[in-house]
């Protein structure tokens, strides 16, 4: 299995994704978007912005996990990781964004809901 990028729709009609490894893991997701078209252009900064090192901030919650979130250029969030327990694994979370974002394809799940009983694979977009 590859990565992928998968969009979906909330239930108010705006558009969010999930960026999963090939293990099917969620390690990055987006804020919502209005529309599937802004959803698709956070996609690509975030293909954009992975490699870099510097868009990365490691964060910690008030409970002592850590997260990280992906910054465009002019530091708006782009995605938000999970948390972890620990600041490795937070770490190893980054690397895996770094490697699979750039590389990863996207599914349109949103179609899936739209079908009749929601069922069939998404849709790969170009």
């Amino acid at each position: 299995m590859k990565a992928t990028f998968e969009i979906k729709e909330a239930t108010d009609g705006e558009y969010m994704f999930n960026l999963k490894a090939a293990n099917d893991q969620v390690i990055l997701t987006s804020q919502m978007y209005e529309n599937k078209e802004s959803a698709k252009a956070g996609i690509a900064s975030v293909q954009q912005n992975a490699p870099l090192k510097e868009r990365y901030e490691e964060r910690s919650g008030t409970d002592g996990r850590w997260y990280f979130v992906l910054v465009a250029g002019n530091r708006q969030v782009i995605g938000r990781s999970q948390m972890y327990t620990t600041h490795e694994a937070m770490r190893k979370g980054i690397a895996s964004v770094q490697k699979n974002a750039p590389v990863a394809e996207t599914v349109d799940l949103s179609l899936r809901v739209r079908a009749a009983g929601g069922e069939g694979p998404g849709e790969p977009l170009s």
